[in-house]
């Protein structure tokens, strides 16, 4: 019973003797060891700086999916590319607003939608002139799936879209470039040539520069009936899409079903035929994304990875020079009484430990490059932060290196014949 345990006493005395022998010999040859372990730096500096780039981006798109909203479901016309349609004109193609007027009732998992068109055209206000507003045709549930909502005055009611009444919001961007009074409701805008009362003002769009792509950052919103009616004479508002919103993200995928088959039965899509038209939900685009992160984690790390693998080289080198060099010690170590598994055991932990300072300096350096990225203005790379899993990563590939290319040179001086040691010069 004592022996047993005095065995787990004796191997962790023996771990520990070997510790101090490899930070002695370690210390003994700073030089030596820093230029040995370059290749560890470089390698876990390189692979905690890509994995933090790629995590604060990954954190940045996801925050920016997650404020456009994962319950919306989007809806666009689209020429398909094969199929007795594929050369029809966009006419034939696009949609028109009757063409939504059942989807409600016929789709269980759907809360509510908005038709939606815009163009990018002149606003005046009194001697000012803006050439490059976005003017927006929507109805009112679009404010609950875009969760923004007015500030000032009111919302388009069910009248003023019924009977498209020339009446519009504004957001604080346009009633900024046009001087626009304090409280600007009451006042009147002319949108390409016809004036609209402004009945409200509202609240700056929630999504980051990373999703929107509006040419412009001033907007105005008009009833959606109006602007429709304004495009069937001319150009203008001649395009409009869908948005709408599920009963919850998880029924995200089950709206979009039910949207696909609601608009091939109105289109008269035959079986096998396919589709005129989009559907597209958030939740599929997070997948994507993550899939691709994933991706190109994994092919960044095994490129740099590769460093991990010349260092390991290069302190296996180092370790056959150190057991040449102390040949003599070995062998006088074993004259007195020293075990194989000893010896074998010192030069292990000796390699592991020149991986493990290289791991946490390349760790430090990492750090530094990680908030030096995070600093650029404009990157999308302000999250950027090196994640708990990275840094086990990091040390234990390194202790991996120095186990696996610190073996070879381990064995070679625990197998030394200490007559022959003793012997050498």
């Amino acid at each position: 019973m004592t022996a047993l345990l005095r065995a787990p006493l004796q191997l962790l005395t023996l771990f520990y003797q070997s510790l101090v022998l490899a930070f002695t010999q370690v210390w003994a040859n700073k030089l030596r060891s820093i230029l040995t372990t370059i290749g560890i730096v470089i390698g876990v500096a390189s692979v905690t700086t890509v994995i933090a780039a790629l995590t604060g981006l990954k954190d940045n798109v996801l925050s920016e999916f997650e404020s456009f909203g994962t319950d919306k479901v989007f809806i666009f016309p689209r020429r398909p590319d094969s199929g007795p349609n594929r050369n029809a004109p966009f006419q034939l193609i696009r949609f028109r607003p009757e063409l939504f007027d059942q989807m409600l009732a016929q789709s269980p998992s759907v809360k509510h939608f908005t038709r939606i068109t815009r163009v990018n055209t002149v606003v005046v206000y009194g001697e000012r002139r803006d050439e490059n507003v976005s003017v927006i045709g929507i109805e009112p549930p679009w404010h609950d799936i875009e969760r923004r909502y007015v500030v000032m005055g009111r919302p388009f009611s069910l009248v003023d879209n019924q009977q498209a009444r020339p009446v519009c919001l504004i957001n604080e961007k346009l009633q900024a470039r046009l001087a626009l009074p304090k409280e600007p409701v009451g006042e009147f805008i002319v949108i390409n040539g016809r004036r609209h009362l402004v009945v409200g003002v509202i609240e700056p769009s929630k999504q980051g520069n990373m999703i929107r792509d509006d040419a412009s950052d001033a907007e105005i919103f008009v009833p959606f009936t109006a602007a429709w009616r304004a495009g069937l004479n001319g150009p203008f508002f001649p395009f409009m899409y869908v948005t709408a919103a599920a009963k919850s993200t998880d029924q995200a995928p089950e709206a979009k079903a039910e949207i696909t088959y609601y608009l091939r039965k109105k289109r008269k899509i035959g079986y096998g035929e396919p589709d005129t038209f989009a559907v597209e939900v958030i939740d599929q685009f997070v997948q994507q994304f993550n899939k691709l992160a994933g991706a190109i984690t994994i092919v960044a790390t095994g490129i740099v990875g590769v460093s991990l693998i010349v260092g390991g080289v290069g302190i296996m080198n180092i370790m056959l020079v150190s057991v040449s060099e102390r040949t003599r010690g070995i062998g006088l170590r074993k004259a007195v009484g020293a075990k194989p598994s000893a010896i074998l055991l010192q030069f292990l932990v000796e390699a592991i430990m020149l991986c493990f300072m290289g791991g946490l300096l390349g760790l430090l350096i990492g750090q530094l490059l990680t908030m030096g990225i995070a600093a650029i203005p404009g990157a999308q790379l302000d999250k950027a932060a090196i994640p708990g899993w990275a840094i086990a990563l990091s040390f234990g590939f390194a202790a991996l290196v120095g186990l696996v290319f610190g073996m070879f040179p381990a064995i070679k001086a625990a197998r030394l014949d200490p007559i022959e040691a003793l012997r050498h010069e």
